[in-house]
Protein backbone atom coordinates (compact mmCIF):
# COMPACT_ATOMS: atom_id res chain seq x y z
CA UNK A 1 0.00 0.00 0.00
CA UNK A 2 1.40 3.94 -0.54
CA UNK A 3 0.68 7.18 0.44
CA UNK A 4 -3.29 6.77 1.57
CA UNK A 5 -4.20 3.16 0.17
CA UNK A 6 -5.00 2.21 3.57
CA UNK A 7 -7.64 4.73 3.19
CA UNK A 8 -9.98 2.09 0.93
CA UNK A 9 -9.47 -0.52 3.24
CA UNK A 10 -13.56 -1.38 4.71
CA UNK A 11 -12.60 -1.26 8.45
CA UNK A 12 -10.89 2.23 8.07
CA UNK A 13 -13.42 3.87 5.54
CA UNK A 14 -16.06 2.31 7.96
CA UNK A 15 -15.11 4.54 10.99
CA UNK A 16 -14.22 7.50 8.70
CA UNK A 17 -17.91 7.43 7.46
CA UNK A 18 -19.51 6.98 10.74
CA UNK A 19 -17.51 9.67 11.90
CA UNK A 20 -18.42 11.98 9.03
CA UNK A 21 -22.46 10.80 9.81
CA UNK A 22 -21.96 11.95 13.59
CA UNK A 23 -20.66 15.17 13.20
CA UNK A 24 -23.74 15.74 10.62
CA UNK A 25 -25.89 14.31 13.18
CA UNK A 26 -24.68 16.62 15.75
CA UNK A 27 -24.21 19.70 13.37
CA UNK A 28 -28.36 18.73 12.49
CA UNK A 29 -29.08 18.87 16.19
CA UNK A 30 -27.01 22.03 16.89
CA UNK A 31 -28.80 23.84 14.28
CA UNK A 32 -32.26 22.29 14.95
CA UNK A 33 -34.74 24.81 16.64
CA UNK A 34 -35.65 23.49 20.63
CA UNK A 35 -38.74 21.59 20.66
CA UNK A 36 -41.55 22.55 23.79
CA UNK A 37 -44.50 20.63 24.46
CA UNK A 38 -47.09 23.35 23.70
CA UNK A 39 -50.77 21.51 23.77
CA UNK A 40 -50.58 18.45 21.63
CA UNK A 41 -47.87 19.54 19.75
CA UNK A 42 -45.79 17.00 20.25
CA UNK A 43 -48.74 14.33 19.26
CA UNK A 44 -49.64 12.55 16.29
CA UNK A 45 -51.53 14.33 13.60
CA UNK A 46 -54.92 12.72 12.40
CA UNK A 47 -57.03 15.32 10.46
CA UNK A 48 -57.70 17.33 13.80
CA UNK A 49 -59.28 14.45 15.70
CA UNK A 50 -57.94 13.72 18.72
CA UNK A 51 -56.92 9.26 18.42
CA UNK A 52 -55.15 7.49 21.40
CA UNK A 53 -52.58 5.71 20.32
CA UNK A 54 -51.90 2.19 20.06
CA UNK A 55 -49.49 -0.59 19.81
CA UNK A 56 -49.17 -2.44 16.69
CA UNK A 57 -47.42 -5.97 16.50
CA UNK A 58 -46.17 -5.88 12.85
CA UNK A 59 -45.93 -9.80 11.60
CA UNK A 60 -43.57 -11.38 9.13
CA UNK A 61 -46.50 -13.62 7.76
CA UNK A 62 -47.62 -11.85 4.94
CA UNK A 63 -43.47 -10.83 4.19
CA UNK A 64 -42.64 -14.60 3.96
CA UNK A 65 -45.61 -15.45 1.58
CA UNK A 66 -44.82 -13.30 -0.96
CA UNK A 67 -41.02 -14.02 -0.42
CA UNK A 68 -41.64 -17.33 -0.97
CA UNK A 69 -44.46 -16.62 -4.17
CA UNK A 70 -41.64 -14.13 -5.70
CA UNK A 71 -38.74 -17.03 -4.98
CA UNK A 72 -40.84 -19.96 -6.99
CA UNK A 73 -41.78 -17.67 -9.62
CA UNK A 74 -38.20 -16.32 -10.22
CA UNK A 75 -36.60 -19.93 -10.67
CA UNK A 76 -39.29 -21.15 -12.78
CA UNK A 77 -38.68 -18.62 -15.20
CA UNK A 78 -34.67 -19.19 -14.81
CA UNK A 79 -36.05 -22.72 -15.46
CA UNK A 80 -37.77 -22.00 -18.68
CA UNK A 81 -35.17 -19.71 -20.17
CA UNK A 82 -32.80 -21.79 -19.95
CA UNK A 83 -34.63 -24.90 -20.88
CA UNK A 84 -33.08 -26.90 -23.67
CA UNK A 85 -35.26 -27.80 -26.83
CA UNK A 86 -36.45 -30.82 -28.35
CA UNK A 87 -37.51 -33.48 -26.81
CA UNK A 88 -36.10 -32.36 -23.20
CA UNK A 89 -38.33 -28.87 -23.88
CA UNK A 90 -41.10 -32.16 -22.04
CA UNK A 91 -39.43 -31.51 -18.78
CA UNK A 92 -39.22 -27.97 -18.59
CA UNK A 93 -43.72 -28.30 -19.60
CA UNK A 94 -43.60 -30.72 -16.22
CA UNK A 95 -41.69 -28.37 -14.06
CA UNK A 96 -44.14 -25.58 -14.98
CA UNK A 97 -47.07 -27.72 -13.90
CA UNK A 98 -45.05 -28.24 -10.73
CA UNK A 99 -45.04 -25.06 -10.56
CA UNK A 100 -48.39 -24.10 -10.67
CA UNK A 101 -49.50 -26.31 -8.46
CA UNK A 102 -47.40 -25.10 -5.53
CA UNK A 103 -48.58 -21.84 -6.70
CA UNK A 104 -51.80 -22.94 -6.28
CA UNK A 105 -51.12 -24.52 -3.29
CA UNK A 106 -49.35 -21.38 -2.30
CA UNK A 107 -52.31 -19.18 -2.83
CA UNK A 108 -55.43 -21.27 -1.34
CA UNK A 109 -53.58 -21.83 1.87
CA UNK A 110 -55.98 -21.78 4.42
Amino acid sequence: MTGLDFLLSPPVAFVLFLAVAGLIYLLGKHLAPKTTDVGGKLTSYACGEDIPGTKVQFGYRLFFFIALFFTIMHVAALIIATAPSGKLALFAVLYLAVVFLSILALVTRS
